[in-house]
């Protein structure tokens, strides 16, 4: 994370300290680096371009899901971005950040009725469809509005992500996708329908991935499958290939995205030349946390050090609400003082305020630190915001994106009004 670092002895982001935009924003507090944005970005269009890809050629489609800030999806849709969505609320969002819908695809596997004539209302690139009953009820609803819904089969390769159970996705276990042995009878079935028309394949095995080999081994099994499409008549013109390419967190070496494109741009060049001499197909990307997941940091206040017999914490002002992926998958954040050099350090458990035992955001930390320091939780731009709650009837943070030497507040702090505002008293 080079765009966080110690300046005399102060955390900064970019140029502007966090001690700094604690006590102007308050804390918890997200703040992410728009220049790691825009250079975790590049690190896909640089790619592509040196693969010679065109727009026409190559797409890359940020997860909206990773994080849905307005600000973040402005930024990276003025950088050239297309746009991953799994929900109607995710393509408002993104039409309300000034993204282009029909760079936009829709993936998950319980689309709406609603959410389908949103989305071709808007005239979205493509539907990732991931069941026959959905792209039975998806023909149903172009009928009804007099269009035709463009889709793309997400195909589950059966391929070993060897990542957290809870976000693989590519095994016939998974909920997501129809397996690969049933693709090319559920691809027959769609091309049938009147008011769909079949333009690409889509496969996503899983997420947080540090080595690329599982990645191209999806890829070569759709790869085959395009070939069996293409031998029944049914074209496909776009390969969207996922997310997935992992981060930093701990010690994990992820594979670079430079290398990763690379080898997949090779592959696909290599197989056209062979079978398609000549005829275009499309390369779409769709990755989230590789992209805002070291642009971002959660800033937070020691409240209180309670040292015990067997433990030490050190209760902060953020908590599970906040940040959900230490209590949901035991992940790992890297625990940082916005001070540095704070004096002999003790073995901490970070935890919050939340009435629960699972209410921690990390453990057995080396932390020198006294009540009213200020904490950050690296590595925290993805799946934090996104996945936070009013858990304990607690307001959700607010977010800042510097810029060099400027803070913008981007999204300001809840406060209770504003979570039992909606709410109703029956007399």
């Amino acid at each position: 994370m080079s765009h966080f670092s110690y300046r005399n002895g102060v955390l900064h982001a970019e140029q502007v300290s966090l001690q700094s935009l604690a006590q102007q924003f308050g804390s918890p507090l997200y703040v992410y680096s728009k220049a790691a944005l825009v250079e975790n970005f590049s690190a896909y269009a640089d790619a592509c371009r040196a693969a010679q890809r065109s727009d026409a050629d190559a797409l890359v489609c940020y997860s909206v899901k990773s994080n849905s800030n307005l600000a973040v999806l402005n930024l990276l849709g003025r950088l050239g971005s297309g746009f991953d969505i799994v929900s109607g609320g995710e393509l408002l969002r993104v039409i309300a950040a000034g993204g282009d819908p029909r760079r936009v695809i829709f993936s998950g596997v319980g689309k709406g009725r609603d959410e389908m004539r949103l989305a071709l209302e808007h005239d979205i690139l493509c539907f990732n469809v991931e069941s026959i009953p959905e792209v039975a009820r998806l023909n149903e609803v172009a009928g009804e509005m007099g269009k035709r819904a463009r889709i793309s089969l997400r195909v589950n390769p059966n391929v070993d992500a060897k990542t957290h159970p809870y976000i693989s996705t590519g095994l016939k276990e998974n909920k997501f996708g129809v397996a690969y042995e049933d693709a090319l009878g559920c691809y027959r079935t769609a091309a049938a329908l009147p008011n769909i028309d079949v333009v690409g394949i889509d496969c996503h095995i899983g997420s947080q991935l540090l080595d690329d080999a599982p990645l191209l081994e999806a890829l070569d099994k759709i790869i085959d499958m395009v070939d069996a499409l293409e031998a029944e008549g049914i074209p496909i013109h776009h390969l969207d290939i996922g997310g997935g390419i992992g981060i930093t967190y701990d010690d994990e070496q992820p594979v670079p995205v430079g290398d990763y494109l690379g080898r997949v741009f090779a592959r696909v060049d290599a197989w056209r030349q062979k079978k398609h001499a000549g005829r275009p197909i499309k390369v779409m990307f769709e990755p989230g946390r590789s992209i805002v997941g070291n642009a971002g940091v959660l800033l937070s206040q020691v409240q209180y050090l309670k040292h015990g017999e067997t433990k030490n914490f050190a209760v902060v002002d953020a908590a599970m609400n906040d940040l959900m992926r230490p209590a949901m998958y035991e992940a790992w954040h890297e625990v940082k003082t916005v001070l540095e050099n704070r004096g002999d350090a003790r073995v901490y458990d970070v935890v919050g305020p939340v009435c629960e035992s699972g209410d921690w955001l990390a453990r057995g930390r080396d932390l020198a630190i006294a009540e009213g320091d200020l904490l950050v939780l690296l590595s925290a731009g993805a799946y934090g915001m996104t996945m936070a709650s009013n858990y304990n009837t607690r307001g959700r943070a607010a977010e800042v994106l510097v810029d060099g030497d400027q803070a913008h507040l981007i999204r300001e702090r809840e406060n209770p009004a504003d979570l039992f505002a909606l709410e109703r008293i029956v007399e």
